[in-house]
Formats: C-alpha cells, structure tokens, sequence
C-alpha cells in the first residue's frame, strides 16, 4: 500500500478532522464489504484500501508521518486495527444495527476534477467553471427506477429494511448479525418494471458545468470539497461529493516558499559595485526594486508586500530578489585598462589569469 495516498482512497481533504476521516470510513467500508459484494474481487480490493487509509489517518502519529514523508510504507494494513478498536470491528461485521432499521439504497461516489491556475489567481482568487461527468437522478423515472416514475414495491424478504438478520458464533459466543438482503440487495423494494432509460437504476449519466469560486491564498495541490456535486446516489442513498485539485502552472520567474516569492534577478558587475534603482517583474505588477552600492553575489534583497496573501485574508508575503551578478567573458583592451587602472587604485596585485597573460581569464581582446 505504499504507492496509495490514504487521503485520496477515503476522499477527503488533507485537513480533515478525526469525525470526518472515521465518517468516510465507514460510508466507504460499507458500501465496498464483502457481505454487501459477493464474489466480487474488486470490492473486495477496494475494502482493503479503504481499511489500510484509515489505519494511517485515524491515527495521529501514522498520519503526521505520513504527512511529513508522503509514505505509508512500515505502517499497519490490517484494516481492524487502524485505531478504531473493537467498535469498527463490531460496526463492520454486525452492522451497528441496535433495533433500528438501515437507510435504504447507495450512496453516490465521490468524484474528483483538476484545475490549473496561476500566480495571479493565487493573488486575486478566481471564478472558475469546470465541466463535471457524473450520475444524475433520471429525469424519465423521478430516480425511482420504476417506469413513469410509480414508487418501487417493498422486499418482501426484508420487509423493507434492507438486511436480514441471523445468529452467529464467534469467540465471543452467540451474536445476532444482519445481512444485506439477498433479494432487494440492501435497497429495501422491489423493482419490476424497470425505467427504460436507465434500466432501473435511477441515475443516468450527466455532463454538468459546476461554479468554482476560489479564494485567494490557496496552495498548489490545496482540495476543494463540494459536498453533493458527486454521482447521485439510489434509493434513499446520499450523493457523493467533487473534489477539485488546484494546481499552480509553474512560472520560471518565481520559486514559492508558503507566501514569499524568490525571483532570481540578473545586474551587471557596474550596478553591484555602484549601486541602481531597476524596474523587475512582479505577479500582478511591475516592482521598483533598490540596489545598494556593493552589493554581493547571491544576495537576497526583499520587496515586503509583493509576494502572496495567506489563504484566509491578511498581509501579502514578501517578493525576495535573489541577486545574479552577470561577469563578462570577454572584454576589450580599453575594459581591460580601465580594471587594471581599478586594481591598482585599490591596492590589488594584478591577476595573471590563467597562465595566458595579464587578465587572460577574460578571453580574447577584441
């Protein structure tokens, strides 16, 4: 399981609170388990990914090591013992049932969209449309499945609930567990005239535009979550949720570090010795940036202000030139007099280049 993001086989945000990550495990857990999806070795993988990912994130130092190293290589899979205790267990293979009926029909799955943007987004925040492929209600059956839209019948098997109960011995003695229903399948009814449009199903496929208004400060890789703007779920199931990545398009003028901006800026040995007031690029405009005199290779020199806000309102983040002094590699008999004169006046013996004669580094006069 090293090669899984456990965030992203439960689909949740990287910040989720400890109420959300066991919420979404268990949803996930029991739409995927085994009694749920017979002889079905993909359901079967799936409850397997999902009890590894919250065996890391339900437990906080598993989940900042994996935050601090992006690996979840050494740590527990065994999807039991994940920090939930023996409740999870009871929960999975009894069905938390305490006398109470369960919630017919499936949710929707969570589905998921990438969104570049840029420097000036992370600025000013954006608007954003994206088009989204999902499962919608069915607009010929109302999302009954029925055709015309009747109500299904209800399983006489279960009488509606979904699940049948039985008796089963464990290490624990005799425990009373209930089952899906093996006639209505969890859903609770009946269908026998299926909808011709969606073949009882109740969804059908969709291409929606979804609004996305982003705010300003947000990280490359940050997750928006948008609770119901997944697949639509059947029966009396929930809707799934998007979740939309941003990514920052790389631009080679900035190297970002949290809110500062790192710029590498060139000047000529003439503007390091005598000092210059330049003109540089910013994100969303032109900086005047101040050279002092003597200034040295590989000095940073910050702008406060110019860089990015935080994600939640406040003071923007410095713009840091990285000073390049830019050395010739040529120069002409009248420069090479002048740096000789220059030496001289500031006391320095005269180099003698590499092996080839007074300021022979620089090349060939012209």
């Amino acid at each position: 399981m090293a090669s899984q993001d456990p965030y992203e086989v439960l689909g949740i945000a990287r910040d989720a609170s400890a109420d959300e990550i066991k919420s979404a495990y268990r949803r996930l857990a029991r739409r995927y388990h085994p009694d749920v999806n017979p002889n079905d070795p993909a359901a079967e993988e799936k409850f397997k990914e999902i009890g590894s990912a919250y065996a890391v994130l339900s437990d906080p130092d598993k989940r900042r090591r994996f935050d601090q190293t992006g690996s979840t290589e050494d740590q527990p899979t065994d999807p039991f013992f994940g920090g939930g205790g023996i409740s999870d267990l009871f929960d999975m293979f009894f069905g938390a049932q305490t006398g109470g009926h369960r919630t017919n029909g499936r949710d929707g799955d969570d589905l998921r969209a990438d969104v570049e943007l840029t420097y000036v987004d992370v600025v000013n925040g954006a608007q954003r449309e994206i088009e989204v492929d999902r499962l919608g209600q069915c607009d010929s059956c109302r999302g009954t499945g029925v055709e015309g839209g009747a109500a299904p019948e209800t399983c006489g098997t279960c009488r509606g609930q979904g699940v049948v109960g039985s008796v089963r011995n464990t290490f624990l003695g005799q425990v009373r567990t209930t089952t899906t229903c093996p006639t209505c399948h969890g859903s609770g009814t009946i269908i026998k005239n299926p909808c011709k449009e969606c073949s009882g199903r109740g969804v059908t496929p969709k291409h929606e535009r979804v609004h996305l208004n982003i705010p300003p400060g947000f990280d490359d890789g940050a997750t928006m979550h948008l609770p119901g703007q997944g697949n639509e779920g059947t029966g009396a199931g929930r809707p799934g949720d998007l979740y939309v990545i941003l990514h920052v398009k790389a631009d080679k003028r900035f190297e970002r570090r949290g809110q500062t901006l790192l710029s590498p800026i060139e000047i000529s040995v003439t503007q390091a010795i005598l000092g210059d007031r330049i003109t540089v690029p910013g994100i969303d405009t032109d900086l005047e940036l101040h050279i002092p005199a003597g200034t040295q290779p590989n000095t940073q020199i910050p702008i406060k202000g110019a860089g990015l806000p935080p994600l939640h309102g406040g003071r923007r983040g410095d713009f840091v030139a990285h000073v390049i002094v830019r050395i010739p590699t040529k120069i002409s008999d009248a420069q090479t007099k002048l740096i000789q004169e220059f030496a001289e006046l500031s006391g320095e013996d005269l180099p003698q280049g590499e092996d080839k004669g007074l300021f022979g580094l620089f090349g060939k006069k012209r």
